[in-house]
């Protein structure tokens, strides 16, 4: 098989490995990381299910680290979480205090010579992964769409959030492999992004939804039967998705070639939420990293943490990630072919790119914090957060530009933003 291309070359991280590797050698794992910081990176935006997951780790992985480093969550969407990726592998620090929570699918990106990929998969450090996912196809209630026959027959409009992730490849393959008449309109931030697209009728469903987060995120809509469940996708059913009658992707499958692409293309599920960090990290932290996010798969703070927020829990490890990585990337030529072809092809599909809706809250600062990077209001009795960029993020007092620093408790501001929690792109303020 062709080997993918890449921007940064395995021997330029080979080298920062090394000298990290040595730089380590003096000092225990515990002495580098006491009175440290780790940042979690998260690929997608807040109120999601990577959301979720990652800060319910950053919470109490720290916990496990010798030095117990303390842990900040910070998110960072964009392409399905192959801008992350990319900054894992070339800019983030080599010396494990960056690591991230990335979209299972970006393996596959650069499996199948996406050109904006600038990684090889097989030199990232997997840390682990909270669960093998199984994912959806689902439908609003109002469209009417609500059996598989037709979900299989019927145009419909399914919202998603960027190339690489699963959201905008599960549909081109199903409309390839198995006929459906699928369009996309991409470009939402996050997963509850594309939801609240479908409760406004933007879109009319969306394929690529975790189980996990569906139970997670929106159990209400599950109880007043808001969104049909059509199609479950991995590489084996879910249980409880089987006892709802919730039909199988793999059993659709007409031949055996189809069969041999859908489990190339679904054979991300089982590392459903991975973390990762980037290739020069050295080996003794990564694997202390490894023994950290195991021990927290099994710490019982976390896991009433897990059923408090109703999460699905299924871990892998990092090693077993970095062998399955590897069994991907070495798949037969002529199998990644005919993946890559059913995983890209558009045909008769139409994409186009969302238009993110803007929502406005107003109300009084209640606090500030690093340096007004994060500004908090008070909002229908709720405290709701804007993030505030210094770049992108217009700030103003009583009507002139000025920096975020200068927000204060106590002033009145309106964020304008696409979701609360999510980076503002206006936030004005009265003093």
């Amino acid at each position: 098989m062709n080997i993918p291309r890449f921007v940064v070359g395995i021997a330029g991280a080979t080298t920062l490995a090394l000298a990290a590797s040595g730089a380590s050698a003096a000092q225990s794992v515990a002495d580098f990381y006491k009175g440290k910081k780790i940042t979690i990176y998260i690929g997608y935006s807040p109120g999601g299910g990577y959301d979720a997951y990652s800060r319910t780790i950053a919470r109490h992985m720290g916990r496990h680290i010798p030095g117990n480093p303390g842990f900040t969550p910070k998110n960072r969407p964009g392409a399905g979480s192959l801008l992350l990726t990319n900054e894992l592998y070339n800019r983030h620090p080599q010396d494990g205090t960056a690591i991230s929570m990335i979209g299972r699918g970006m393996p596959m990106e650069a499996l199948f010579g996406n050109k904006q990929a600038r990684f090889d998969p097989t030199k990232i450090n997997w840390i682990g992964s909270t669960n093998n996912e199984v994912s959806l196809c689902v439908t609003w209630h109002a469209t009417g769409i609500d059996t598989l026959e037709k979900f299989l027959t019927q145009k419909i409009v399914v919202g998603g959030t960027g190339p690489g992730a699963d959201t905008d490849i599960f549909p081109k393959v199903l409309n390839n492999v198995l006929g459906t008449k699928l369009n996309l309109i991409t470009g939402y931030p996050g997963g509850n992004n594309i939801n609240l697209a479908m409760e406004k009728g933007e879109v009319q469903g969306r394929c690529g939804w975790s189980w996990s987060s569906v139970k997670s995120t929106r159990p209400a809509w599950l109880k007043e039967g808001k969104v049909n469940l059509l199609l479950q996708m991995s590489t084996s059913k879910h249980p409880e998705l089987t006892e709802r009658n919730v039909p199988f992707v793999m059993d659709l499958a007409k031949t055996e070639r189809d069969r041999k692409i859908l489990t190339l293309v679904y054979a991300r599920q089982a590392m459903g939420r991975p973390v990762a960090t980037g290739p020069g990290v050295p080996e003794d932290r990564v694997e202390a990293l490894r023994a950290a996010f195991d021990a927290t798969m099994k710490d019982p703070k976390f896991l009433a943490d897990i059923k408090r927020q109703k999460l699905e829990l299924a871990p892998l490890g990092g090693r077993a990630i970095q062998e399955l990585v590897v069994d991907i990337m070495t798949t037969p030529p002529e199998v990644v072919q005919a993946a890559k072809e059913a995983s890209e092809k558009t045909g008769g599909m139409f994409i186009k790119k969302a238009k993110v809706q803007l929502v406005e809250h107003e109300g009084p600062v209640t606090q500030t914090k690093r340096g007004g990077r994060r500004i908090y209001i008070k909002y229908k009795g709720k405290e709701v957060r804007a993030k505030v960029s210094g770049s992108r993020t217009t700030v103003t007092i009583d009507g002139k530009k000025t920096r975020r620093k200068n927000v204060k408790v106590g002033m009145t501001c309106k964020f304008t933003y696409p979701s609360a929690g999510s980076e503002a792109k206006r936030v004005d303020c009265k003093s």
